[in-house]
């Protein structure tokens, strides 16, 4: 019989496909990236004399109009945004899984005020809701910015989560399970939650992406954090210093690379567990190559 670390192994081994793999590396660079570097660079908000520098042997990266190190810039900027995204992922995460998961648990009245307040929710336009806040409050901190962000990302994951929890609640163990006396929430924290990670975990994936793309987009027309640097101010100010029109590359191609690689990571992973919780998708293009070769052997014939 095989033991439990062995199947453990196989069953790690069989879902470290190259695009996870990848994700990760992409992932792990750009978070270490933004652990460690702000340690090793001078204030970002330090103006010296020499403004728009080109990279040299002592700023790597450049500087901006003002003479700020673009390099001490972009480590408190990716910071900044990588917070934001955290954030943002856990109480989207939360909402989800408290309105989805309890609802469908529970059902009855209590699941159609869910679903009802979740529907709701779900056809507000984010980034114009996301606009109007913004401009009505002037100061624009971290965690308000990340409120307004996961109060328009949830509802989706939510019905996801709903969907499934109907599903799993009429199973044979989580019957049992009821039969047996166990408790509401002990049920959901053992039978169910287990089944729910791979989508939740997909969800938490999902957050994280929209949220940084969606700080970006605010920061961009500068609505965004005020007083942290993040990836999307850097843009903000970029634009406003005419850097593109003055050609200083160095200025916007750091923190829009960034961006652009975060989510090619993100996404890869999040391909990839999409890929775990359905074994169909790995299949597909497999299949689809199978059944383009045999049409192109009948033309032939």
């Amino acid at each position: 019989m095989t033991s439990t670390p062995a199947r453990l192994g196989g069953a790690v081994r069989r879902n470290l496909t190259p695009s996870l793999v990848i994700g990760v590396g992409l992932v792990v660079v750009i978070v270490l990236f933004g652990l460690i570097a702000p340690f090793f660079t001078d204030d970002p908000l330090t103006v010296h004399n020499y403004g728009m520098q080109g990279p040299s042997a002592d700023h790597l990266l450049g500087t901006t109009q003002t003479g700020q190190d673009v390099l001490a810039q972009l480590a408190w900027a990716t910071r900044g945004s990588l917070l934001v995204g955290v954030i943002v992922a856990v109480l989207a995460l939360f909402l989800s899984g408290f309105f989805g998961i309890l609802g469908g648990y529970l059902g009855g009245w209590l699941d159609e005020v869910f679903s009802l307040f979740t529907n709701v929710v779900l056809i507000l336009p984010g980034l114009p809701l996301m606009i109007v806040i913004g401009s009505y409050v002037q100061q624009r901190g971290l965690l308000l910015i990340a409120f307004i962000l996961a109060i328009t990302s949830w509802a989706a994951a939510a019905r996801v989560l709903r969907s499934q929890t109907l599903s799993i609640r009429t199973r044979d163990y989580v019957q049992a399970a009821k039969i047996a006396g166990e408790k509401p929430h002990r049920i959901i924290a053992v039978e169910i939650l287990p089944n729910l990670l791979p989508v939740m975990s997909s969800g938490f994936v999902f957050a994280l992406i929209t949220a940084i793309l969606g700080e970006a987009g605010l920061s961009f027309i500068g609505l965004g954090v005020v007083g942290t640097q993040t990836w999307g101010s850097m843009l903000f100010y970029a634009q406003n210093g005419q850097a593109l029109t003055l050609g200083a590359w160095w200025w916007f191609v750091p923190p829009g690379l960034l961006i652009a690689t975060l989510g090619c990571g993100l996404s890869l992973i999040n391909f990839s567990i999409d890929g775990i919780i359905n074994p169909r998708l790995r299949s597909a293009p497999k299949q689809v190559k199978q059944v383009s070769t045999a049409q192109k052997t009948e033309a032939m014939a």
